[in-house]
């Protein structure tokens, strides 16, 4: 579908409610093909592609893998989409995405399953950013919560029921072939919808941005914008403003990093732990279900509730009630504790996730927001990595899974710490620029 030429845009939800309508469809297809590898997938590590028992740091590989190809793919995700626009980006995130299915049904060894990951690391970091940025493109700023918080409802209610499609799809077909046909349904139709249903959303940018002027000179409440040198700053200096120059830009990017250690344990450990601990495919699916339903639902209300009621206080709140969840998850047995801990996970989650984007757009140029975001995400998603490594090696060095628990609750609480200390309200009407 081509690029609308008209300079006039309405903005808002109920104004550009099919295309909004199309994105969250889209983010769920997202969210589902990451949800595709991570049940089966690490659960079955050893028996059907060859780990070694205790191979701890080779386990987490993948996602190590996963971390440091879709950070780097969200920091070019947003260059990139404000020079060739949001939806020939998607459509390159799902040709990439293509190959995987038959990866991992042909895989020999574990490295195989490596390199589909990394085609999901390419995947993930350009569709789900497009579907992000398209839904801020076409609404208001005072929606800015609400949209980020539905289109993250969205994804990971797709991550939650692919964990579980796809347990049962392995018990009734075999691991590989359930997967196989799984993914080419998702990954097709997702490719098709992009093709026939989405339409580009930077003639709505660009239109914000000529606007910008004088909406901000009759606004009752101006954001406080991060500072730049130029309206179009280089790459270099967006990636200095939002990494340490600006304290506020740095505290949330270190935040985000870190949150992502949870979801790095939740993919390449929870899955073994509830294994081993003797739960059937299906059964790890309703588990870690359980964390990705209430992420996801929740997310319909603390974003809009963010809108309300600022976002700094639930993104810290939300870092350490979600590392209480983790520190929990080990402590108890059964599948009802290991629900409730992944339920107190998933609501921590769904208390910072959204809110984090929502505060970075917050103090976010619209002449680079795009970008802003894009290196948010590329901070945020490295945490897969980096968290993965940190994991693995707790576990390692400890001799236990259980260390890699404590790692992470231990990384969550200081990180939202310097969160509450480096970090303030972004929201514009509770803290206006003076």
């Amino acid at each position: 579908m081509s690029m609308p030429e008209s300079s006039s845009r309405i903005f808002g939800i109920r104004a550009n409610l099919s295309q909004v309508l199309h994105q969250l469809l889209q983010v769920l297809l997202v969210g589902m093909t990451i949800g595709m590898m991570r049940n089966v997938v690490p659960a079955l590590a050893e028996t059907e592609f060859g780990v070694p028992r205790g191979s701890f740091m080779l386990l987490a590989a993948f996602v190590v893998a996963f971390g440091f190809v879709k950070g780097a793919m969200n920091f070019l995700a947003g260059r990139m989409a404000e020079r060739m626009g949001r939806r020939h980006v998607l459509l390159l995130g799902w040709v990439a995405a293509l190959p995987i299915p038959p990866l991992v049904y042909f895989a020999p060894s574990w490295g195989w399953i490596v390199f589909a990951t990394i085609l999901l690391g390419v995947n993930q970091g350009l569709t789900w950013s497009m579907t992000q940025t398209s839904k801020l493109d076409i609404t208001r700023a005072d929606q800015r919560g609400f949209v980020i918080g539905l289109n993250e409802f969205s994804g990971y209610l797709g991550v939650a029921l692919a964990g579980i499609l796809t347990g049962y799809a392995a018990s009734l077909w075999g691991p590989r072939a359930g997967l196989l046909w799984f993914g080419i349904a998702v990954i097709g139709l997702a490719t098709l919808l992009a093709l026939v249903a989405v339409v580009e959303t930077l003639p709505w940018a660009r239109a914000e941005i000529k606007a910008h002027a004088a909406i901000q000179s009759i606004a009752s409440f101006k954001p406080r914008y991060a500072s730049v040198t130029r309206a179009e700053p280089s790459t270099g200096e967006m990636f200095a403003l939002m990494t340490w120059r600006d304290r506020r830009m740095a505290a949330l990017c270190q935040a985000g990093l870190v949150e992502k250690f949870v979801d790095a344990l939740v993919w390449a450990f929870w899955p073994v732990y509830l294994h081993k601990q003797g739960l059937s495919l299906p059964a790890i699916g309703w588990v870690v279900g359980v964390y990705g339903f209430t992420w996801g639902v929740s997310q319909f209300f603390t974003g809009r509730m963010s809108d309300w009621f600022g976002r700094h206080y639930f993104n810290v709140a939300g870092m350490l009630i979600c590392g209480l969840g983790v520190a929990a998850f080990p402590l108890g047995a059964g599948s009802l504790w290991w629900s409730i801990s992944a339920a107190v996970t998933g609501l921590g989650m769904a208390m910072l996730y959204p809110n984090l984007s929502a505060a970075v757009a917050d103090i976010a140029h619209p002449d680079w927001r795009a970008s802003a975001i894009g290196i948010y995400r590329f901070w945020r998603d490295l945490g897969y990595g980096i968290g993965a490594l940190g994991l693995g090696a707790a576990a390692a060095l400890g001799g236990d899974i259980e260390y890699a628990f404590w790692f992470v609750a231990g990384s969550m609480i200081l990180s939202g710490l310097a969160l509450f200390h480096f970090g303030e309200e972004t929201h514009p009407r509770l803290n206006p620029a003076p």
